[in-house]
């Protein structure tokens, strides 16, 4: 009879969190014992195995895991249980390519974006406490960057016309700036400015009273810009381009661009935590999820995902953070509440 040292031991897992698809590592010692592939389960659910060595495997979260316990099961036995923090699907058959918003009393606003030049359905969906989905708007034409001004209002951007349009809580829309190029990311600062990037190189600033300004000039991305602005005032801002090596960027005040991190695959959606950490739909190390940055730029992929776009902290109640692919939505209860751009 195998000794309780001889059975698999769990050091540790990274990332520890993740949606379904997303890939984790599990590190120990003990996993294969003869060179016996061993079982990953989630609670009672069997994990695909990718890789498998005495002292790591690698393992793909299943469909329906939850939040809870990860064992290593061996022919030897089976390993204690390690917690890992699984988001939960809230609504599919979606198209976001950017972050989702979500307002003070916590709903959730979501597009579906769809290819260039498609008349879609239903343009962008408004998801509530409760996680019901409704219908928001229906008539605007690639339904990009989201996002909200002081007062509760949503923007949102159309990469298909270069407009920026208010839209009501009843889902009534009015232009709110146009000739943006092609329209994609939104953020606010601290003042009520609207920040807008054209993913053809250009960051327009628009003032309270509507003058547009050009902000700052950046490389055209093959997608679209995404942008943020972090406790230190200066907005930041990622956008894929032809390079497996791309940055974010970092915008001061007065529109100078530097690079705050160079070494990302695929940047897109960002956000800030309430102690200045930043948080990056992107690949590291060629490992897709959401990828965390301290102050001071170091690096570490905290949450593994296929197909992860965007985010957005939830406020209390609910709290976590909504994840964002490129088709559905989920919920991860997560530690960090979200940066207060308006404190």
């Amino acid at each position: 009879m195998a000794g309780v040292s001889d059975k698999p031991q769990i050091d540790r897992v990274t990332p520890a969190a993740a949606i379904m698809g997303g890939e984790v590592i599990i590190h120990g010692r003990g996993f294969a014992p003869n060179h016996h592939r061993p079982q990953v389960k989630f609670g009672e659910t069997s994990a695909s195995v990718l890789v498998a060595a005495d002292d790591f495997v690698v393992a793909t979260v299943p469909g329906n895991a939850a939040t809870g316990p990860v064992r290593v099961l061996t022919e030897r036995g089976a390993s204690a249980s390690v917690a890992v923090a699984v988001g939960v699907p809230i609504a599919d058959n979606l198209h976001p390519v950017a972050n989702p918003a979500v307002d003070a009393e916590g709903n959730i606003y979501v597009t579906y974006s769809g290819r260039r030049g498609q008349k879609v359905p239903i343009s962008l969906y408004k998801i509530d406490r409760h996680f019901d989905v409704k219908p928001l708007l229906s008539d605007l034409m690639n339904a990009t960057g989201l996002a909200l001004d002081s007062s509760g209002t949503l923007y949102v951007s159309s990469r298909h016309e270069g407009v920026v349009y208010q839209v009501s809580a009843e889902g009534g829309k009015k232009s709110y700036a146009e000739g943006m190029g092609v329209a994609t990311g939104l953020a606010f600062d601290a003042d009520d400015n609207l920040y807008v990037g054209d993913r053809s190189g250009t960051i327009f600033k628009i003032g309270r009273d509507r003058q547009i300004f050009v902000f700052a000039t950046l490389e055209p991305s093959v997608a679209a810009y995404h942008l943020a602005f972090g406790p230190d005032r200066q907005l930041y801002v990622t956008g894929p381009t032809t390079s497996s090596h791309d940055c974010v960027h970092r915008v001061s005040e007065s529109g100078h661009i530097g690079v705050f991190y160079r070494g990302l695959g695929r940047p897109q959606g960002l956000a800030f935590d309430a102690d200045g950490n930043l948080y990056v739909a992107a690949s590291l190390g060629g490992r897709r999820g959401i990828v965390r940055f301290t102050p001071a730029a170091e690096a570490e992929l905290a949450i593994s995902g296929p197909g992860l776009v965007g985010l957005a902290f939830a406020p209390p109640p609910l709290g976590g953070l909504i994840l964002a692919t490129n088709g559905a939505l989920f919920h991860l209860d997560w530690p960090a509440s979200g940066f207060a751009l308006r404190a």
